[in-house]
């Protein structure tokens, strides 16, 4: 008996189970923005639309595409068939700095790794959604502050910043979707000796000096390419014959 054909809905549905959009307002949930029977079997991912992508489309014969940012798509103009699926802030906060498992498996987390920081919207009827983690506390093999910025370093092809604080070993990172005073301190008071996160915030700086907490920025743009590859990954683990195409 052959196989079910792989559809844009069940690539929405289990999306929608990896990135847990229940925890988000129905707003900001994704899913899928133009549906479509056709089977999938080449899916291209972007970050957004980009000069081209039309033709881009056309070319790489994709049955799907999947957009981080779609706002300026205009979607009329793609190819009758096409489906066209997008999430924002799931993917932000699950595939690049944040609670994210596949990441602290790169830096060599031993398990478990716990969250740092939460919160919290509301639904449309102002009802409490389920608590989001802000980022997570990983232990790692001791190395030094240097060591772990090569290893960073490699993972996301450079970084924006780095500042090496006054611990000489790394044992413990915090990896956060944001950048605060607040969360500096609480990433100190959990016993972290490196702070990593996309963008460097002025605002935090004093918590940095008076915690003497080593940070490193990667950059907004260099930690959505990761994640861009990383969903790229999970999707390939789930469908094996699915093809992925990234831009």
């Amino acid at each position: 008996m052959s196989a079910e054909p792989l559809l844009v809905n069940h690539i929405a549905d289990y999306l929608g189970h990896e990135l847990a959009t229940g925890r988000y307002p129905i707003s900001e949930q994704g899913g899928i923005d133009c549906p479509s029977d056709r089977p999938v079997r080449r899916l291209g991912l972007a970050l957004e639309p980009f000069p081209g992508i039309l033709n881009w489309v056309r070319e790489q014969q994709l049955d799907a595409l999947w957009l981080h940012r779609p706002w300026q798509l205009d979607a009329s103009q793609l190819p009758a068939g096409l489906a066209l699926l997008h999430h924002h802030l799931p993917f932000d906060e699950t595939l690049t700095m944040g609670l994210n498992h596949r990441l602290a498996r790169l830096l060599g987390a031993a398990d478990p790794v716990r969250p740092l920081g939460t919160k919290q919207a509301t639904d449309e009827r102002g009802q409490l959604l389920p608590p989001r983690p802000i980022g997570m506390l990983i232990d790692v093999p001791m190395r030094e502050f240097d060591a772990q910025l090569a290893t960073i370093s490699r993972a996301f092809a450079g970084y924006d910043r780095a500042e090496a604080g006054r611990h000489t070993d790394v044992t413990r990172l915090a990896v956060v979707g944001a950048m605060t005073d607040t969360l500096i301190r609480q990433a100190a008071e959990a016993g972290a000796e490196l702070y990593l996160t996309g963008q460097y915030r002025k605002p935090a700086q004093d918590a940095v000096n008076q915690t003497g907490m080593a940070v490193i920025a990667v950059g907004h743009r260099r930690t959505e390419e990761w994640g861009l590859l990383a969903l790229a990954e999970l999707l390939r683990e789930r469908w094996p014959d699915l093809t992925t195409i990234c831009r």
